[in-house]
Protein backbone atom coordinates (compact mmCIF):
# COMPACT_ATOMS: atom_id res chain seq x y z
CA UNK A 1 0.00 0.00 0.00
CA UNK A 2 1.13 3.46 -0.78
CA UNK A 3 1.53 6.17 1.79
CA UNK A 4 -1.45 8.17 0.44
CA UNK A 5 -3.74 5.12 0.54
CA UNK A 6 -2.74 4.43 4.15
CA UNK A 7 -3.43 8.04 5.12
CA UNK A 8 -6.80 7.94 3.37
CA UNK A 9 -7.84 4.73 5.17
CA UNK A 10 -6.64 6.17 8.48
CA UNK A 11 -8.73 9.29 7.82
CA UNK A 12 -11.83 7.14 7.14
CA UNK A 13 -11.21 5.13 10.31
CA UNK A 14 -10.98 8.32 12.41
CA UNK A 15 -14.30 9.50 10.91
CA UNK A 16 -16.04 6.44 12.36
CA UNK A 17 -15.20 7.54 15.90
CA UNK A 18 -16.24 11.19 15.55
CA UNK A 19 -19.78 12.19 16.55
CA UNK A 20 -22.11 12.53 13.58
CA UNK A 21 -23.88 15.62 14.88
CA UNK A 22 -23.36 18.44 17.31
CA UNK A 23 -24.82 17.71 20.75
CA UNK A 24 -26.55 20.51 22.63
CA UNK A 25 -27.37 20.15 26.32
CA UNK A 26 -30.21 22.69 26.34
CA UNK A 27 -32.71 21.11 23.97
CA UNK A 28 -36.30 20.06 24.23
CA UNK A 29 -39.47 21.78 25.32
CA UNK A 30 -39.56 23.85 28.51
CA UNK A 31 -42.63 24.78 30.55
CA UNK A 32 -44.02 28.26 30.06
CA UNK A 33 -46.43 30.68 31.71
CA UNK A 34 -48.37 33.44 29.94
CA UNK A 35 -50.03 36.23 31.94
CA UNK A 36 -52.70 38.42 30.35
CA UNK A 37 -53.68 41.48 32.39
CA UNK A 38 -57.13 43.01 32.61
CA UNK A 39 -57.87 46.08 34.64
CA UNK A 40 -60.92 46.71 36.77
CA UNK A 41 -62.67 49.83 35.43
CA UNK A 42 -61.18 52.35 37.86
CA UNK A 43 -59.75 55.02 35.60
CA UNK A 44 -56.56 55.37 33.61
CA UNK A 45 -54.99 52.42 31.79
CA UNK A 46 -51.98 51.14 33.76
CA UNK A 47 -48.79 50.07 32.01
CA UNK A 48 -46.49 47.39 33.41
CA UNK A 49 -43.01 48.73 34.14
CA UNK A 50 -41.42 45.63 35.75
CA UNK A 51 -42.26 42.35 37.40
CA UNK A 52 -41.00 39.44 39.49
CA UNK A 53 -42.28 35.85 39.56
CA UNK A 54 -41.80 34.19 42.94
CA UNK A 55 -41.43 30.40 43.11
CA UNK A 56 -42.60 28.54 46.22
CA UNK A 57 -42.44 24.95 47.43
CA UNK A 58 -44.74 25.66 50.43
CA UNK A 59 -48.44 26.32 49.79
CA UNK A 60 -48.28 29.54 51.87
CA UNK A 61 -45.24 30.82 49.91
CA UNK A 62 -43.22 31.33 53.09
CA UNK A 63 -40.17 30.14 51.12
CA UNK A 64 -40.73 32.43 48.10
CA UNK A 65 -37.70 33.08 45.89
CA UNK A 66 -37.61 35.03 42.60
CA UNK A 67 -37.31 32.94 39.44
CA UNK A 68 -33.61 32.99 38.57
CA UNK A 69 -32.44 34.14 35.17
CA UNK A 70 -30.44 31.17 33.86
CA UNK A 71 -29.95 30.77 30.11
CA UNK A 72 -33.42 30.88 28.57
CA UNK A 73 -35.10 30.70 32.01
CA UNK A 74 -36.59 34.10 32.89
CA UNK A 75 -39.68 36.17 33.69
CA UNK A 76 -40.27 39.07 31.29
CA UNK A 77 -42.93 41.75 31.02
CA UNK A 78 -43.91 44.22 28.35
CA UNK A 79 -46.45 47.03 28.65
CA UNK A 80 -49.55 44.79 28.76
CA UNK A 81 -48.54 41.21 29.60
CA UNK A 82 -45.86 38.98 31.11
CA UNK A 83 -44.42 35.56 30.37
CA UNK A 84 -42.07 33.05 31.96
CA UNK A 85 -39.98 30.20 30.61
CA UNK A 86 -38.15 27.81 32.93
CA UNK A 87 -36.40 24.49 33.13
CA UNK A 88 -39.10 23.60 35.64
CA UNK A 89 -41.50 25.52 37.87
CA UNK A 90 -42.22 25.08 41.57
CA UNK A 91 -45.77 24.03 42.49
CA UNK A 92 -46.79 27.45 43.88
CA UNK A 93 -46.20 31.01 42.68
CA UNK A 94 -47.02 34.65 43.18
CA UNK A 95 -46.18 37.67 41.08
CA UNK A 96 -45.20 41.21 42.01
CA UNK A 97 -45.75 43.81 39.30
CA UNK A 98 -44.86 47.50 39.28
CA UNK A 99 -47.18 49.72 37.24
CA UNK A 100 -47.01 53.17 35.66
CA UNK A 101 -48.93 54.69 38.60
CA UNK A 102 -45.88 53.96 40.80
CA UNK A 103 -47.64 51.22 42.80
CA UNK A 104 -46.26 47.72 43.21
CA UNK A 105 -49.01 45.12 43.53
CA UNK A 106 -48.67 41.50 44.67
CA UNK A 107 -50.89 38.64 43.59
CA UNK A 108 -52.57 35.84 45.42
CA UNK A 109 -50.70 32.51 45.62
CA UNK A 110 -51.51 30.32 42.61
CA UNK A 111 -50.57 26.86 41.40
CA UNK A 112 -48.91 25.77 38.18
CA UNK A 113 -51.74 25.11 35.72
CA UNK A 114 -49.84 22.79 33.39
CA UNK A 115 -46.90 22.58 31.02
CA UNK A 116 -47.93 25.64 29.00
CA UNK A 117 -49.91 27.59 31.61
CA UNK A 118 -52.10 30.56 30.75
CA UNK A 119 -53.38 32.99 33.38
CA UNK A 120 -55.60 36.06 33.51
CA UNK A 121 -54.46 38.67 36.03
CA UNK A 122 -57.06 41.14 37.27
CA UNK A 123 -55.44 44.41 38.29
CA UNK A 124 -57.26 45.78 41.32
CA UNK A 125 -56.65 48.96 43.33
CA UNK A 126 -54.20 47.40 45.80
CA UNK A 127 -53.43 43.89 44.56
CA UNK A 128 -53.58 41.38 41.70
CA UNK A 129 -55.88 38.39 41.31
CA UNK A 130 -54.44 35.54 39.23
CA UNK A 131 -56.80 32.97 37.70
CA UNK A 132 -55.77 30.09 35.44
CA UNK A 133 -57.28 29.14 32.09
CA UNK A 134 -58.24 25.53 31.50
CA UNK A 135 -56.33 24.33 28.47
CA UNK A 136 -56.56 20.70 27.29
CA UNK A 137 -52.97 21.09 26.08
CA UNK A 138 -51.92 21.40 29.72
CA UNK A 139 -52.84 17.79 30.38
CA UNK A 140 -50.05 16.51 28.13
CA UNK A 141 -47.02 18.27 26.71
CA UNK A 142 -47.08 18.64 22.90
CA UNK A 143 -44.59 15.81 22.45
CA UNK A 144 -46.73 13.35 24.41
CA UNK A 145 -49.83 14.41 22.45
CA UNK A 146 -48.08 13.79 19.11
CA UNK A 147 -46.80 10.39 20.29
CA UNK A 148 -50.29 9.41 21.50
CA UNK A 149 -51.79 10.45 18.16
CA UNK A 150 -49.17 8.40 16.26
CA UNK A 151 -49.86 5.36 18.46
CA UNK A 152 -53.62 5.66 17.78
CA UNK A 153 -53.05 5.91 14.02
CA UNK A 154 -50.76 2.86 14.14
CA UNK A 155 -53.33 0.80 16.09
CA UNK A 156 -56.15 1.78 13.71
CA UNK A 157 -53.97 0.88 10.70
CA UNK A 158 -53.08 -2.55 12.14
CA UNK A 159 -56.74 -3.31 12.91
CA UNK A 160 -57.82 -2.20 9.42
CA UNK A 161 -55.15 -4.36 7.75
CA UNK A 162 -56.18 -7.29 9.96
CA UNK A 163 -59.83 -6.92 8.94
CA UNK A 164 -58.88 -6.72 5.24
CA UNK A 165 -56.70 -9.85 5.49
CA UNK A 166 -59.47 -11.68 7.37
CA UNK A 167 -62.03 -10.78 4.69
CA UNK A 168 -59.71 -11.83 1.85
CA UNK A 169 -58.97 -15.20 3.50
CA UNK A 170 -62.64 -15.74 4.22
CA UNK A 171 -63.51 -15.21 0.53
CA UNK A 172 -60.68 -17.52 -0.56
CA UNK A 173 -61.86 -20.24 1.84
CA UNK A 174 -65.45 -19.97 0.58
CA UNK A 175 -64.28 -20.38 -3.04
CA UNK A 176 -62.52 -23.69 -2.27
Amino acid sequence: MTKSTTLFLLFLLIQLFLPSSLVLADTGPKPTMEFTFKQEPTGEQLIITSGILYECEQSNCSDALPLQELGPQRFTCNALNCSALAYGFSPYHKIEIQFSDGKTRQSNIFETAGFDSKYTVTVRADDLLVGSHFNPGNLFPRTATVLLLCACILIISVVAIGVIIFCIRLKICSLL
